[in-house]
């Protein structure tokens, strides 16, 4: 008996669905727009994390050693470093290494390197140049750095020097993150309001039809399943629409990001995840669709 209901369930929403195909075609555009707007937001989220991630990459923090600090200690304090987990990486630059740079960066200043050759000793420090894993992270870093054992060693740590620039970074990142988050929420909200009210519509047309079958004692369920499966079809079909049109958009669109910020590529972050997005898309469709028949054809259920 429940297998025969539940076929008859299905037969009667795909009926549904292509008896009423102009307004099928109507939900199925509002559900693709909604899916749209959802997928876009996290593609921007994408977009917005890659660039917070670079700028808390170009930001680091160095440890100055005193001329007369031991290799082979500053080596020791890099390990003990590097096992914390707030550092993603400490590069050591050994004062020779310090010098080839220095001399690299001012090679067109010929005066500059005149005078520096002519030193007896290399003036330059050697260093620990120290990326956190996130700017917000790099004052536990420093405390480290700045404990009594590691005193004798360090002449000094940049950190101060850096802090507000670090500052502005790590507010960025959470601006980012929070303001993210919120219009994900307020779009998609409105989304789901737009097709909320365009199954309600679907309804409207059927409200007839319900009353009688609900008047000659059809149960609820038996009522409300042909619309849930329609409305499940509009998901399915709109997710698949979706997608469509995703692609093209990010072939397009993809290169002009990537050409601003070299990190990001779109394109290839969609085709590495089309699965998983695509079961984001079919499963957000379906409950869009589905539950909004569901609530929808609850004011028709009553007589």
């Amino acid at each position: 008996m429940f297998k025969t209901n539940l076929i008859r369930v299905i037969k009667t929403g795909l009926q549904n669905f292509w008896r009423n195909s102009w307004l099928s075609a109507a939900t199925i555009s509002i559900i693709v727009l909604t899916l749209f707007v959802i997928t876009s937001l996290l593609l921007l989220n994408v977009v917005t994390q890659s660039i917070v991630a670079d700028l808390e990459n170009k930001v680091d923090v160095s440890a100055y050693f005193n001329s007369e600090s031991p290799e082979t200690d500053i080596l020791a304090i890099r390990q003990d470093l590097i096992k914390l987990p707030e550092v993603k990486s400490a590069e050591y630059v050994s004062k020779n290494e310090a010098l080839k740079q220095f001399k690299e960066r001012h090679k067109d200043n010929p005066t500059l390197i005149e005078s520096l050759n002519e030193l007896d000793d290399n003036p330059l420090q050697a260093s620990l140049n120290i990326k956190a894993q996130s700017a917000s992270q790099f004052e536990q870093i420093v405390n480290f750095l700045e404990q009594s054992k590691y005193e004798s060693l360090i002449n000094k740590v940049n950190y101060h020097q850096n802090k507000e620039v670090i500052d502005r970074v790590s507010s960025l990142a959470s601006n980012i993150g929070r303001g993210g988050l919120i219009a994900s929420f307020v779009l998609a909200l409105m989304a789901i309001f737009v097709t909320f009210n365009t199954v309600r519509l679907t309804m409207y047309n059927w409200r007839e039809e319900i009353s009688v079958m609900r008047l000659v004692g059809a149960s609820n369920w038996y009522i409300r399943g042909p619309f849930i499966v329609e409305g499940m079809i509009y998901g399915i079909l709109a997710a698949l629409v979706t997608l469509i049109i995703l692609y093209p958009a990010l072939y397009f669109v993809s290169p002009k990001i990537t050409s601003f910020l070299p990190e990001v590529d779109l394109l290839y972050f969609f085709e590495v995840n089309i699965g998983q997005i695509l079961i984001l898309l079919v499963g957000v469709g379906v409950a869009l669709g589905s539950l909004s028949s569901f609530i929808a054809i609850r004011r028709y259920l009553r007589v």
